[in-house]
């Protein structure tokens, strides 16, 4: 989907560090508030496509930043950040107008899955069916018999490698940042300053594209990377 205009009102200034940084590695642009009256005076004046508001913050709560715009009439999505995730918190956040409730700590993969559902409500949504098959080109992956084959050649992968390769051919011609890999594939606490990516990569390339043509993993720099055709890169 195309960038999204994103307003963070989170008080942790790393946590909202974190999570800004990922927004803009996936093409969206991001403001942030730490305070909840700073946060309220930025989304009553300036347009957004989807708000995430942490609900304890300074200033102003921020179920009462929701209750204000709502009041205000502003229609804008917003998605609640607790720590608090029992039912009655979860119910009073989206009766105050929230859209979505997400309970720390979370993933930022889910969280940004969350705010561009949310960007997309109204539209007509294709639900994929389930598939134990996977294929980009000539690249096939077969998820129940663990077995990877180019062209027809089997392609032997460690675990890891397998499952980089899977999150690549689940999003064909996207770009994936670091970010999302380091989510999606390693544990999503780990250090988003490793090699570690780059490392796999390179090995999964070795086994991948070394012997065939075209090469179908591409860096995208300062990006990621995209399982696409050279071509297509341009």
């Amino acid at each position: 989907m195309s960038g999204m205009k994103v307003l963070v009102i989170e008080d942790d200034v790393a946590a909202a560090s974190y999570m800004v940084r990922g927004l803009e590695e996936s093409g969206h642009v991001a403001s942030v508030a730490h305070d909840g009256r700073d946060g309220l005076m930025l989304a009553a004046s300036q347009t957004f496509d989807v708000l995430v508001i942490d609900r304890m913050l300074p200033g102003l709560d921020g179920l009462g930043v929701i209750r204000t715009l709502r009041a205000t009439g502003n229609r804008t999505p917003v998605l609640v950040l607790s720590a608090l995730g029992n039912v009655d918190d979860r119910v009073e956040g989206l009766k105050v107008g929230g859209d979505d409730y997400l309970v720390k700590p979370y993933a930022f993969s889910e969280l940004l899955a969350r705010l561009e559902a949310l960007t997309r409500r109204g539209q007509p949504n294709a639900e994929q069916a389930p598939t134990t098959q996977l294929r980009y080109s000539d690249l096939s992956m077969d998820l129940l018999g663990r077995r990877v084959e180019r062209r027809g050649k089997r392609i032997d992968l460690q675990p890891r490698e397998f499952r980089l390769l899977e999150v690549l051919l689940r999003h064909p011609e996207q770009v994936l940042t670091r970010t999302m890999l380091l989510e999606k594939v390693w544990d999503y606490r780990f250090d988003p300053q490793t090699n570690i990516i780059d490392v796999h990569i390179s090995r999964l390339r070795q086994k991948i594209d070394r012997d065939f043509e075209p090469p179908l993993i591409q860096t995208v720099r300062g990006s990621g990377y995209a399982l696409r055709i050279p071509d297509q890169t341009a």
